[in-house]
């Protein structure tokens, strides 16, 4: 008998000695206890391009991969199938007003651009689906707007992807040797 009472008394110790914790503590995500994530600190890091064309405010966030050495475009980024045009995210096209892409329209909102590169043609593509990882989940019903580009070389390669914006409405995404464009009006 003196033995359970004192495995009774020693259980009921080591319960009041045991550490407390909230409900809120335990059930409390981990991911609210990690600090957000630093972007820039990525490889390939973020970047925006913006322009206002016509009264339109038109904003690209996209991020930026380097060549590192590689064969772009027909090799890392195959001919013909759908690429993020960059890293990470799918890049984003913001505009503020109804607009046109090399003259077709485009109304107001945030979607993705998807590019297809081609040797001698791109097809450049507005999706609806704006927030998504990669291209990975792209879905050709989506499709907001597609107009098709003629790339060019550039004379001095370009070692990060980059995209700039105009204010006379003009889109260059330029990478290693190709430079494709596109016009907003």
């Amino acid at each position: 008998m003196k033995r359970i009472s004192f495995l009774v008394g020693a259980c009921a110790l080591l319960l009041l000695a045991a550490p407390t914790h909230s409900h809120a503590q335990m059930t409390m995500p981990a991911a609210k206890n990690k600090a957000p994530e630093d972007k820039s600190k990525r490889p390939s890091p973020p970047a925006t391009a913006s322009a206002t064309v016509g009264g339109a405010q038109v904003k690209i966030d996209y991020s930026q991969p380097s060549v590192k050495g590689r064969e772009i475009f027909g090799s890392l980024e195959p001919y013909g199938k759908v690429w993020r045009t960059g890293a990470n995210e799918a890049t984003t096209f913001m505009v503020s007003k109804d607009v046109k892409i090399n003259g077709q329209s485009l109304p107001a909102g945030t979607y993705a651009l998807f590019t297809i590169p081609g040797k001698d043609e791109w097809t450049i593509i507005f999706n609806k689906t704006a927030q998504q990882w990669g291209a990975f989940k792209y879905d050709e019903k989506q499709d907001a707007l597609r107009v098709k580009v003629k790339p060019t070389t550039l004379s001095q390669p370009v070692e990060r992807f980059t995209i700039t914006a105009d204010n006379s409405g003009k889109v260059a995404m330029k990478w290693a040797t190709t430079e494709a464009d596109f016009m907003v009006k």
